[in-house]
């Protein structure tokens, strides 16, 4: 009976163990939520034009160079960890007013290949469906010398999703996100402009588990300058150039839940700071775009540190009535 009992001891001793390495082997870990990071950039707070429809073609590399722990020290340096991420997308705009604003809306129904979860160098994934991003609500307000924007933002979880696999095209997890914007012009004719744009994330419970992710509020923009080209006569421009300095940051701003036997972990929460540069290029003739952004982070804390590039390409349709 006495050895029953000591080994009774010994069994919850070595659990207690676990669970506490357990811990602490995730201590420096944070879950990610599905704002994707380099998605906006110069005149972030500015909607498209009314009558408007837009197909686009996003294409989004991340490249890990080191994972950073809670103090900012390097945990795991070149962990050798990419993001890729492509799709189709519409985005459209009409003279629908809703208290001065006109009413838009975007979907994005894409692909990825290694959706980073979290702090996690054990990830092999191969291009797949993933999550799909709907702005059922976008309003625009256009001013003499600023632009608003606000926007709701719903995250599906379409993407192949099962706790602890290494193989996830999506999240698990359904997620809400507001944002707000402005992008605010220095001169008449707007060609000198700063715009700067928030989103604050809420995340549910990923599927079939009681792990959650905390909220997560995103800032980001950028300041430009618009160049305009003209023909060849000088009496009307051919194309318009986009160009400047951008940015983005992100911050947890509520605790991860993460459930491990009794315990449930929430951990330090975990944030990142990027610069970089962005310029777009429109052909008003064709009425076709292709705008670059790349990004270096420059801070993390808690999470990877690496770099962002987003090629996108797009073509403008009028919904105008004749």
């Amino acid at each position: 009976m006495k050895t029953k009992i000591m080994q009774h001891r010994q069994t919850i001793k070595l659990i207690n163990t676990l669970l506490l390495l357990s811990v602490s082997f995730l201590a420096n870990a944070q879950l990610k939520g599905g704002h994707i990071l380099g998605g906006m950039g110069l005149q972030a707070g500015t909607q498209s034009p009314e009558n408007t429809l837009i197909v686009y073609v996003p294409g989004y590399f991340y490249g890990a160079s080191k994972l950073r722990d809670s103090n900012g020290d390097i945990a795991v340096r070149n962990p050798d960890i990419n993001m890729f991420v492509t799709g189709a997308g519409v985005s459209w705009v009409s003279d629908f007013k809703i208290l001065g604003a006109n009413y838009g809306a975007t979907a994005l129904f894409a692909v990825a290949s290694n959706r980073i979860e979290g702090n996690n160098v054990n990830i092999d994934g191969s291009l797949a469906f993933t999550d799909t991003y709907i702005v059922p609500v976008q309003l625009g307000w256009h001013k003499k010398r600023a632009d608003f924007v606000f926007s709701y933002q719903i995250y599906l979880p379409t993407g192949k999703y099962k706790a602890g696999a290494t193989d996830n095209s999506g999240l698990g997890m359904f997620m809400n996100e507001f944002s707000v914007g402005t992008t605010l012009f220095f001169n008449d004719k707007k060609t000198f402009h700063f715009a700067t744009m928030a989103s604050y994330e809420i995340n549910g419970k990923k599927k079939d588990t009681d792990i959650k992710t905390g909220d997560i509020l995103s800032f980001e923009g950028g300041l430009g300058k618009t160049f305009y080209c003209l023909n060849a006569e000088k009496t009307a421009p051919k194309s318009i150039i986009n160009a400047g300095l951008i940015y983005y940051l992100q911050y947890k701003v509520t605790n991860d839940e993460i459930p491990i036997g009794p315990i449930v972990w929430q951990g330090d929460k975990d944030h990142v700071a990027a610069l970089g540069a962005e310029v777009n290029f429109l052909h008003l003739k064709s009425k076709s775009t292709i705008g670059l952004r790349w990004l270096g982070e420059i801070d993390a804390i808690n999470r990877f540190q690496g770099s962002t590039f987003f090629l996108t390409l797009a073509h403008i349709f009028s919904t105008k009535k004749e």
